[in-house]
């Protein structure tokens, strides 16, 4: 028996440099004989065609010309008769400044044509007896240049009556690619003619196998250069790699496939640099139900064709393809409305203008009746084809799609039932095979986060996140990826994430625009997005609409945006409402407690609350716990609560009563009041002469404020402690409730006066539970507690990504 070797342009392009083809030769020589069909040695074709180009525009191919002798050059063999017919004819075609396809396909043929010969003298130096043939005498064609059709007939025969007297041993290299007309005019058989070229071959053969070296260690769930996580395919059946050929694995070529059925001949995908791997093995053995591949189609357009006029008529679809068959247009996805006549279908885009051209004359009359409105042309597209993906199952990866902010133009479900095809923006198919890969096959999800702000609360959440990286994965397979960290004056990136020695990067400032982070995450294709913001900027929350509409979702422990107008409140609902995003913000009020989802799931139940009333503020719990009951200055116990980490880094946005505001008002939006923050009575903490300082004049001068506070200690019966509580009252099923914040007395044994340390506590009144209230009380201050809070927030989302 025999067997034939196909290997491809890349593969041949180490020729210089190892022996590997030479090895993987003579390795399957000792069990049978040999038909090896070589491409052209690297991108020689494509330098080939570069150069035709740049004759018939009179430009200079000098350049081009001794980078294609340097790669085809041997010092034992002699191509001088090939480059002197290359040359002689770009020369012709710099004269006359054009070319024909039977003139382009003479010149192609070249390449392949100088491979079969150095391969075969290079087997020989070997010491192999290898026996070179001219394909062009064997593989006969119809003159369609450029992409020539087989004579299959002629070519079995002749290709039998050469090959038939093989005996173990013997081994015959000829070009792939290239034939001949029964007039011996030279054709090529258009991109990826060699495979068709060696497919036909072992048909007419009947060889033992075909093996197929490539650059590659098989086919893939996807193409392993776009999506890292892509696996190797074992095994696939006829029909499966029909598909992926027909709807486009580049190291498949769809008529490849046919020849190999007909004669049950299995077809294996081989790595030429990598001789352990087993590759994947193409059969008629059938393979597990379930999907195998992604593939994609670039160099593609969409043709719309819209002809409300036409609903109804019988024949217009025949009309269309008969149309464009007449011009060999071939169309690869088809989608029809069917409440209108509205037709939308993948061609190649080169075909794309004319296949315009001949719709439009031919529906020259149905434009003047106005029957046909419009026929457009969309170049921004790419083809992502799910193959072995059936509608039971598809929800999935659609539904993930919409959540990264891709909607499909176009659907097509293949008449088997068990493949997909989506048209989507060019620029959105590379994140479109993440997202859907991550779906389908098991892998980990990636979440994709950047962090803006890393002062105490950021530092300490991008530590957690980084030391429970690994755990989540096996846990939850989600891979959470940090690939931007930013405070005010720098951003970096990392694409594949930072580790523990993030803080590094931060050593010499990288001045940025937040801007640069939608971009970079564009330009890399990253899915499942989430912006965290762990700053108090009032000027960060302004950029959230921007985020949200390019594709991420949000978390904050800013409580800014929460607060600003109730016009922008709603505004960036709808905003969320229309991309199908989330903003989560739990740590906006109770830090790390269970306080804002517990009062939306109240709310949305039906439950009346009637009055919410509470020590909000971890940081001020903390101070007057400890002032009330010791006898220390309050400029020592502020000291130490900034040391702590419990205020903000300007201690009077806590002491003033607006971040207790801020906090009441959001409670008061979750229940669908429409307050702002000027209806809130605030009593503020710092009297007047320290209001105005500077943040460093102020932390310089707090023992300024112990006789204003002293004064308020003295009040104090034995009894009694201070607490700066909030509360939100009134008629709450108007469009308004009272909001209040004050600093108070209580009994030390009351609920609120029992509180210790950075406690906080929210007391929730509704008609159900009448005057005994719902507590939460905890933690309600520190820089972990509300990181972790803002974790369990990435957490959540990253779970129903």
């Amino acid at each position: 028996m025999s067997k034939v070797l196909k290997f491809g342009g890349k593969s041949l392009a180490s020729l210089h440099t190892n022996q590997n083809i030479i090895n993987i030769i003579i390795s399957h020589l000792q069990k049978s004989s040999l038909i090896i069909v070589v491409s052209a040695i690297g991108n020689t074709t494509d330098l080939l065609l570069e150069m035709l180009k740049k004759a018939k525009e009179n430009k200079t191919y000098t350049k081009d010309l001794k980078k294609l002798k340097a790669l085809n050059f041997y010092p034992e063999i002699n191509t001088d008769e090939h480059f002197k017919l290359i040359e002689n004819i770009l020369h012709g075609v710099s004269l006359i400044q054009d070319y024909s396809l039977k003139v382009q396909d003479l010149l192609l043929a070249q390449g392949e044509l100088i491979s079969s010969k150095v391969i075969t003298q290079l087997l020989i130096n070997n010491k192999l007896k290898a026996t070179y043939v001219d394909s062009t005498q064997i593989i006969k064609t119809d003159a369609n240049f450029g992409s020539a059709n087989v004579n299959e007939t002629v070519t079995e025969i002749a290709t039998t009556k050469l090959f038939n007297q093989l005996t173990t041993n013997d081994l015959i290299i000829l070009g792939g690619f290239v034939g001949s007309t029964l007039e011996n005019d030279i054709t090529t058989l258009g991109r990826n003619g060699s495979n068709l070229t060696a497919s036909l071959i072992a048909n007419f053969i009947q060889a033992e196998e075909f093996l197929n070296f490539t650059h590659v260690d098989g086919i893939y769930t996807a193409n392993p250069e776009w999506v890292a996580s892509a696996k190797r395919i074992e095994q696939l059946n006829y029909s499966d790699a029909n598909e992926l050929a027909t709807l486009g694995a580049s190291i498949l070529h769809a008529k490849t496939i046919v020849p190999l059925i007909e004669k049950k001949i299995p077809l294996r995908i081989l790595n030429t640099l990598n001789q352990q791997s087993t590759g994947t093995l193409i059969s008629d053995e059938p393979t597990p139900i379930g999907v195998k591949s992604l593939t994609v189609l670039e160099n593609v357009a969409l043709i719309n064709f819209h002809g409300k006029g036409l609903f109804g008529k019988v024949g217009v679809d025949a009309r269309i393809f008969n149309a464009l068959a007449k011009s060999n247009i071939s169309v690869s996805v088809i989608a029809q409305g069917s409440s209108e006549r509205g037709l939308g279908f993948v061609v190649n885009n080169e075909e794309a203008l004319l296949a315009k051209e001949l719709l439009e004359q031919e529906f020259q009359y149905d434009f003047y009746t106005k029957d046909v409105e419009n026929i457009s042309i969309n170049n921004n597209i790419a083809v992502v084809s799910i193959i072995g993906q059936d509608l039971k199952s598809f929800h999935k990866p659609y539904s993930a799609l919409v959540k990264n902010g891709i909607t499909p133009i176009l659907f097509n479900n293949s008449v088997s039932g068990k493949n997909i095809s989506l048209v989507i923006e060019k620029q959105q198919f590379k994140k479109a095979l993440h997202v859907i890969h991550g779906q389908i096959f098991g892998v980990n999800k990636t979440v994709n986060i950047a962090v803006i702000g890393k002062g105490t609360v950021g530092s300490v959440l991008i530590d957690q996140i980084i030391a429970s990286k690994d755990q989540i994965s096996k846990r939850k397979n989600i891979d959470l990826n940090i690939f931007a960290i930013a405070d005010s004056k720098s951003i970096y990136f990392n694409s594949n994430g930072f580790n523990k020695n993030w803080q590094e990067h931060f050593k010499k400032t990288q001045p940025h625009s937040l801007s640069t982070i939608i971009n970079y995450a564009k330009e890399h294709h990253l899915e499942n997005l989430i912006l965290i913001d762990n700053t108090a900027a009032a000027s960060l929350p302004n950029c959230y609409n921007n985020f949200i509409s390019n594709g991420f979702d949000i978390v904050s422990s800013n409580k800014i945006a929460n607060t600003l107008s109730f016009d922008f409140y709603k505004n960036l609902r709808e905003n969320l409402k229309t991309n199908q995003k989330q903003y989560l913000y739990e740590t906006n009020v109770g830090a790390g407690l269970p306080l804002i989802d517990n009062i939306k799931l109240l709310h949305l139940s039906g439950e009346n609350i009637t009055k919410i009333k509470g020590v909000f503020s971890g940081t001020l719990s903390y101070i007057f716990n400890r002032f009330s009951v010791e006898e220390i200055p309050f400029s020592e116990v502020l000291k130490d609560a900034v040391k702590n980490g419990y205020t903000e880094p300007d201690p009077r946005d806590d002491l003033s009563g607006t971040d207790v505001a801020r906090k009441l008002l959001i409670l008061a939006r979750e229940l669908d009041l429409e307050n702002e923050l000027h209806d809130i009575t605030i009593q503020n903490l710092i009297p007047n002469e320290f209001q105005t300082l500077s943040v460093s004049n102020f932390l310089e001068q707090l023992n300024g404020l112990d006789a204003f506070y002293n004064n308020l200690k003295k009040q104090l019966q034995p009894n009694e402690v201070l607490r700066y509580v909030g509360e939100l009252s009134g008629d709450l099923q108007q469009q308004k409730g009272l909001l209040e914040t004050k600093l108070i007395k209580v009994n030390k044994n009351s609920a609120l006066g029992q509180l210790s340390g950075s406690d906080s506590i929210f007391e929730i009144y509704t008609e159900s539970y009448g005057e005994k209230p719902i507590i939460i009380q905890g933690a309600g201050a520190g820089a972990h507690v509300t990181a972790r809070g803002v974790f369990g927030d990435i957490l959540r989302l990253a779970e129903k990504k």
